[in-house]
């Protein structure tokens, strides 16, 4: 039974902290959940994809591109090669693309619009580092629950 982000409202009160709805889904798991890695870029994702080369570990990939609407940070490709390394799931503070291939792709993708424009590849950016969007904080090693209800995070574990 997935965990689901009522009941960790629920159950956790103000302990947790609920993103402003602002988020669609694009991947084929609208749920996911995970501890929270991080990478804060704008309109550019070559760490975006460094790190998603990287293990996993069931852990969610919270990509801050500044809220930019103009240039894609994810496509298929790169969710391929997050499924590849068991990522749970992405979100997106920015654009994805791909969206018709996404929505069948086995992973929890939550993003603010689609752009079919590529981003840039300067490199530039900083990982591991605590992001601030949707009117709450994402830090490295806290835990997003996500669902079709929105987004949740908590420096709590899943229950």
């Amino acid at each position: 039974m997935p965990i689901r982000t009522a009941d960790i409202c629920d159950e956790l009160g103000e302990a947790c902290s609920v993103a402003e709805p602002l988020f669609r889904d694009f991947g084929a798991h609208r749920a996911f959940t995970g501890p929270i890695e991080t990478v804060q870029v704008f309109e550019d994702n070559p760490l975006v994809r460094k790190l998603l080369a990287t293990p996993g570990q069931g852990r969610v990939l919270v990509v801050d591109g500044g809220g930019s609407l103009r240039r894609a940070l994810v496509g298929d490709r790169l969710a391929a090669l997050a499924i590849e390394n068991a990522w749970a799931g992405l979100v997106v503070n920015g654009c994805i693309r791909d969206a018709e291939a996404l929505s069948s792709m086995p992973i929890g993708i939550k993003a603010l619009a689609t752009c079919p424009r590529a981003s840039d590849k300067r490199g530039e950016g900083r990982t591991g580092v605590t992001v601030r969007f949707a009117g709450i904080e994402f830090t490295p090693g806290h835990f997003v629950y996500a669902d079709g209800d929105g987004l949740v995070v908590s420096a709590r574990a899943p229950v």
